[in-house]
């Protein structure tokens, strides 16, 4: 007798748990049906570029698909070209090329093993969660499995407050750059780019425009006007284990001390990377210790000091960026977007000032939004979480973090936890903050194999 799973989602997240739950021998064999939604199973959004300029922000060492071989990449990277080091950081398409020849490789052992899989590039329009197993439901067809897994990324993004109909219709305002970004085309006119939003997205739009519009100038727009940090050239580990850090956080759960403690790590060590990078580990368990009141003040004061210094850039992408900016071809400016509309066949902008709440106004030819990742369960168009939203199966995270779930994975809905509907990566950031990245997934993957194959 089959043990039916349902994987719900195409991109790294959904490629890593399909990869752990047909790695293991489990004591039944599998009917896994893993919806893909598209053509692009393993690579997602995230890996899906084509472009060797967008490279990881993870050195090539710590981006192993599995917790248990932790040189997967590396060794994958170094058939290619022995010269790679664990060190470097190297182009996603590379990474997108690994995902998809290990899913390849788990599917034809799966066959050999007995296991009964399905890749199916669909879209599914319906799940129903029950105590005794779920319910999936795509078209004409319904399967019932005993376990279903949102594996789904980040929501569609959706446009700003004050972006006119006129504004999206006319499709010189992009709310979805990646999409944008596969399909443009070189261009020699002397465009003027918007780009709202200073994060890693920002910098892969810049980085690709910048090479195929070689006469375009670039405008930054964003709360602070700042651009994500750099990793060091070389690699650097933390000097202890910041267990004391970590101790005095937990005892002192606001956002105010916390922020004092790790000013004063980081004087005393000397290089705040490591001291941002030893509370890795210990983030899900201590953003669990904040209530809501003190995750808000977070999300409001902290979040963007947080992100920029977390989420660092490679070296050699940072200095691309300064180039442009040495070259005056990229600027930056700190404010608001109020308001964009169509005027005289351009964009045109009105921005707050955050320094005194004045509006200044400009014309563009092109403005793409890079606000980061949407996980604002509440307000998205997609359709599947729609339905499961609408119909009281999930409950919304109340800051818009994604779903409410366990720090295990499975689903709330009204304080009630689901037996049989589990979340991996972005739609449980509300839950476990740090629950975006490669480290972080191939674990989650690893535990939620665990769970669902136990006898």
């Amino acid at each position: 007798m089959y043990r039916r799973v349902a994987i719900i989602g195409g991109g790294a997240a959904a490629a890593a748990l399909l990869s752990e739950l047909l790695e293991r021998q489990p004591s039944q064999p599998l009917h896994l049906d893993w919806y893909t939604g598209g053509d692009t199973s393993a690579r997602g959004v995230a890996y899906g570029t084509r472009s060797d300029r967008h490279l990881l922000n993870v050195r090539a060492a710590s981006m192993s698909m599995f917790a248990a071989k932790p040189r997967g990449f590396l060794d994958f990277a170094q058939r290619g070209d022995h010269t790679i080091a664990g060190t470097d950081f190297l182009p996603r398409r590379l990474y997108g090329d690994y995902l998809e020849a290990e899913v390849a490789r788990a599917l034809e052992s799966a066959r050999d093993a007995g296991h009964d899989v399905r890749v199916l590039p669909f879209a599914v329009d319906a799940v129903v969660p029950e105590n005794e197993g779920v319910t999936v439901i795509h078209g004409e067809e319904n399967s019932r499995v005993d376990a279903a897994v949102l594996a789904l990324g980040s929501l569609p993004p959706q446009p700003l407050a004050g972006v006119s109909e006129a504004a999206l219709e006319s499709g010189q305002y992009v709310t979805e750059p990646w999409g944008f970004l596969a399909s443009v085309k070189p261009d020699s006119r002397p465009l003027k780019v918007v780009l709202i939003g200073l994060g890693l997205t920002a910098v892969d739009v810049l980085l690709e425009l910048s090479a195929q519009w070689p006469n375009a100038q670039f405008l930054a727009i964003s709360r602070h006007g700042l651009l994500p940090e750099s990793h060091l050239q070389s690699a650097s580990a933390p000097v202890d284990d910041s267990s004391d850090l970590i101790e005095s956080m937990r005892d002192a759960p606001d956002i105010r001390t916390w922020i004092r403690l790790l000013r004063e790590a980081a004087a005393q060590s000397g290089d705040w990377r490591t001291v941002i990078d030893s509370l890795r580990p210990h983030t899900p368990t201590l953003w669990g210790l904040l209530p809501v009141s003190e995750r808000a003040s977070f999300l409001r004061h902290a979040r963007w000091a947080w992100e920029r210094m977390r989420h660092r850039m490679a070296p050699q992408v940072m200095a691309s960026l300064q180039a442009l900016e040495n070259e005056g071809r990229l600027q930056r400016r700190r404010g608001r977007l109020q308001a964009v509309d169509v005027a005289g066949g351009k964009l045109h902008l009105d921005i707050r000032s955050p320094r005194d709440g004045s509006i200044s106004s400009m014309d563009a030819d092109v403005v793409i939004q890079t606000v980061g990742l949407n996980t604002d369960v509440r307000r998205t168009k997609h359709r599947l979480i729609r339905q499961l939203a609408t119909n009281g199966h999930v409950t919304p995270d109340v800051l818009g973090l994604g779903c409410e779930g366990t720090t295990e994975g499975r689903l709330k809905h009204d304080g009630q936890t689901w037996p049989h509907l589990y979340a991996i990566g972005t739609l449980l950031r509300g839950t476990l903050w740090e629950s975006t990245a490669m480290p972080e997934i191939r674990q989650q993957a690893r535990n939620l194999a665990d769970r669902i194959l136990a006898p």
